[in-house]
């Protein structure tokens, strides 16, 4: 029999984020593969975890496939954990799940913590709809060309961004976005200085600006989409009208006399009349 590659998600901060079947995984694998070994060793020694550990990054991933493979062909479990969160996001190890997937190689996720999903489920931007594109290019021109790409897409956008280089991309978002776009800065989840800012661009960039240690940390950056907003507002106009004309006359007559009112389509009136 084939052992299993396991994918466990890791705290982003905190330790004590950890699930119980991570812990116990880690534990009964017979090698775990991490992005920086120093960094993982600290994790593992922290709960008592003893088993051995070996380099798994962008630059050995394709040299150490084959070696991996092999050793999960012969029966060997292998955990697969990166830096912190849940690994192949914006991390290694998407060429291994793929190659072990089409040696029917049984792969197993061990889910836990995601910065991006932890930014998004605080943000106050709308949640129902987005995409993740990782960290965005680090050369400006590239960037700002990335940045365009997203003003007229109707979900919310997740990016990542390196301390090094937050303020310069607030700039480009200002450039491409202009001042009013709803952005939200997280930053050291879970961690002390946990920060989640919800405002417009400007405001985010007077904070990073006002203090250096406002810098520090890595970034997750989510962009509201204008329509999603304007939706919004619309849905919250009709939650305060509707109820109001409900309580005097029929479905049909309140939705008419809500888009005479509001101009918003009269057949979107009605499906919000009847959910009352």
């Amino acid at each position: 029999m084939t052992g299993t590659l396991f994918i466990v998600a890791t705290p982003i901060g905190n330790l004590d984020d950890i699930t119980f079947r991570a812990i116990e995984t880690l534990k009964s694998v017979d090698l775990v593969l991490a992005e920086d070994t120093r960094h993982s060793q600290k994790i593992l020694s922290h709960f008592n975890i003893k088993t051995p550990i070996s380099a798994f990054h962008d630059y050995n991933e394709r040299e150490k496939c084959k070696t991996i493979v092999n050793k999960l062909k012969q029966g060997d479990s292998i955990a697969l954990i990166s830096d912190a969160g849940t690994p192949l996001i914006s991390d290694p190890g998407y060429v291994l799940v793929s190659v072990a997937k089409k040696n029917s190689i049984k792969v197993a996720p061990i889910p836990g913590p995601s910065a991006l999903i932890a930014a998004l489920s605080v943000s106050g931007v709308p949640s129902d709809s987005f995409s993740f594109f990782g960290f965005l290019p680090s050369k400006q021109n590239a960037r700002i060309k990335a940045l365009r790409m997203f003003t007229s897409r109707p979900e919310t956008i997740i990016v990542y961004e390196s301390p090094k280089r937050i303020l310069a991309t607030l700039a480009d978002m200002l450039f491409v976005f202009g001042k009013e776009r709803e952005i939200c800065l997280a930053k050291e989840l879970t961690k002390t200085f946990e920060t989640v800012l919800t405002t417009n661009i400007p405001s985010l960039i007077d904070y990073i600006s006002a203090d250096p240690n406002h810098q520090k940390g890595e970034f997750v950056l989510l962009i509201s989409s204008t329509a999603k907003k304007a939706q919004l507002e619309l849905d919250q106009q009709l939650d305060k009208l509707l109820p109001v004309l409900r309580g005097e006359m029929g479905a049909s007559k309140a939705a008419k006399l809500a888009a005479k009112i509001t101009g918003i389509d009269k057949k979107y009136c009605y499906q919000r009349a009847i959910e009352l």
